[in-house]
């Protein structure tokens, strides 16, 4: 791959993914809190005698608190209280809606708090997509020239050494966003502070707290690298087979298509590697018992049972699903348009490497 080619993939990976980023942050906010072991849609009782989890003398309910309970004054906390007399506390909350959780935050912390975390994801997402979208184009130059071309092998080598190279280089810009986004109060913290918090806690090393779930994670990223690069193949020759394909040129329905194939290779994903995302924000919260991945998910499913290790999941399929299908066509996009724009003149049949991939495949085919 030519040193151009190279630009053109990090300057592509890195405006596809702030794309996504700006528009799918609310969701963002809403998974990462869902996520969370305290995920602040529930209002603080008035009454933590009733609640708290400790028995003490406070704990009984007092005749007139006995009075309410039978009336129906505490409709909500009537089984949390008399749990401290023998009887079982009840299940956990169900977690409320999408719609009715954008609504909590709106009302309780103001529209801007739908944006917490944007400032630290707007600084990372760029670099980050560009790292891994260079590391991974270059990976594959390497890995085609050593193993069979486009082999799914190849697919997996190349997005394992990507996100492996992505995660360690931004990790501490992701563990300040969730800081940010897990922040309930009102009055907004900012990241600078954040960091400077994180810091006198736990020095450089606090900036890599759950970097073991992040890598945990590629093989999120394997999976839907390798999917993507499956149905695009399948595309690639089924336009080839109908004679509508031509490698010099794109319309709107080669970018319909990259768009369908990002949002179903990385629902598919998601739904496989989901528990790792629970664990890698479990681990960045301030003062919490969870210390490593294996541990936080066995707390998790002791605690919460199977489904707490999917917390979230709805969320994160509507914020992931548009987002990828942006950023895959975004970052489609934008390799045409610079390829098209900067190509040699005196070569005009001259392709950058996604389009030779593309030709190889139909060679294949």
């Amino acid at each position: 791959m030519s040193q151009r080619d190279t630009v053109i993939h990090l300057v592509a990976g890195g405006v596809a993914g702030t794309v996504g980023a700006i528009v799918t942050c609310p969701l963002e906010v809403v998974k990462t809190r869902l996520q969370s072991s305290s995920s602040g849609f529930y209002p603080p009782s008035g009454h933590k005698e009733l609640t708290s989890g400790h028995v003490t003398c406070k704990s009984f309910p007092t005749p007139q608190q006995r009075r309410r309970l039978c009336t129906g004054g505490y409709p909500r906390y009537s089984m949390v209280a008399l749990s401290h007399c023998g009887v079982a506390p009840p299940p956990p909350h169900r977690p409320p809606g999408l719609v009715a959780c954008l609504r909590f935050i709106v009302e309780n912390e103001g529209p801007r708090a739908l944006f917490k975390g944007l400032g630290p994801n707007l600084v990372g997402v760029a670099p980050s997509r560009a790292i891994y979208f260079c590391t991974y184009s270059q990976s594959k130059s390497f890995f085609n020239s050593v193993l069979p071309p486009d082999s799914p092998i190849v697919h997996v080598c190349s997005a394992s050494a990507a996100g492996f190279v992505a995660c360690t280089a931004t990790n501490p810009i992701w563990f300040v966003k969730t800081r940010l986004q897990l922040d309930h109060h009102t009055n907004r913290i900012t990241a600078w502070k954040c960091v400077q918090t994180i810091y006198q806690q736990s020095g450089l090393i606090g900036f890599y707290k759950g970097i073991t779930a992040s890598y945990m994670g590629i093989s999120e990223t394997v999976v839907h690298f390798v999917i993507y690069e499956a149905v695009k193949t399948w595309l690639t020759t089924h336009r080839t087979r109908s004679g509508n394909f031509d490698a010099n040129s794109k319309t709107s329905r080669d970018f319909l298509e990259f768009m369908a194939a990002g949002a179903f290779s990385k629902t598919i994903a998601s739904c496989i590697a989901y528990p790792h995302e629970v664990a890698r924000t479990r681990l960045r919260e301030e003062g919490t018992k969870y210390r490593t991945f294996w541990q936080t998910l066995s707390t998790v499913c002791a605690e919460e049972g199977p489904r707490g290790m999917y917390r979230g999941l709805a969320t994160q399929l509507v914020r992931q699903i548009p987002n990828t299908a942006i950023m895959m066509a975004t970052y489609e996009a934008v390799v045409y348009v610079l390829t098209r724009q900067f190509q040699a003149p005196s070569a005009p049949s001259s392709t950058t490497q996604f389009y030779a991939e593309a030709k190889t495949k139909r060679e294949l085919a």
